[in-house]
């Protein structure tokens, strides 16, 4: 039954009955963790920090759903709750880094997938957060460029401007693994 609902309809049951707005809950949980929990461990780079965002994030959406409102876009009002929490979280963290799930060539042997996966985790958390915000959700949540500048409350000029430096610098930082690669 609830699997057939739209968001915005799960979204606003949620404010109803108990054990109803725990299933509409459950519902809109099973549709969008997958993404926000990416968008989280992608941003803040450890697993253990970003799946503590990654509750409060729900959490905090669960909440909402007892205030009157209306839900338009759930994927884009959770990534921004995302975001939010992810931010504060950045800015009492000290720098990590931790091997991720990034895309790697698959022809690549194992040995040098890896060492690419940490580089490329080396060199996100080089990149500046809001530039690395957008790239990240670009390449790696594939959202549209408007859906990005809905979710930073960013011009979509101002969220390609964001990505194509976060491409250059990543460049710039990859750039001596890149030339000996190439030589191989």
């Amino acid at each position: 039954m609830y699997s057939e609902m739209s968001d915005e309809e799960l979204f606003q049951r949620m404010g109803g009955r108990k054990g109803e707005a725990e299933a509409c809950f459950t519902e809109l949980y099973a549709r969008h963790a997958p993404r926000v929990n990416a968008y989280c461990r992608r941003f803040l780079g450890d697993k253990t920090i970003a799946q503590d965002a990654f509750q409060e994030t729900f959490t905090r959406f669960f909440r909402t759903a007892s205030q009157e409102r209306s839900m338009t876009n759930t994927p884009a009002f959770l990534l921004r709750i995302a975001r939010n929490v992810c931010l504060n979280i950045k800015r009492g963290e000290k720098q990590t880094v931790e091997i991720e799930d990034f895309h790697v060539p698959s022809e690549a042997p194992e040995h040098e997938k890896n060492e690419l996966l940490k580089l490329i985790t080396s060199a996100l958390e080089l990149v500046p957060v809001d530039y690395r915000e957008a790239f990240v959700l670009r390449e790696y949540d594939g959202l549209s460029y408007q859906e990005i500048a809905d979710v930073t409350d960013s011009s979509m000029s101002t969220v390609k401007i964001r990505i194509f430096r976060a491409k250059e610098k990543l460049r710039q930082i990859l750039a001596t693994y890149l030339e000996d690669l190439n030589k191989v």
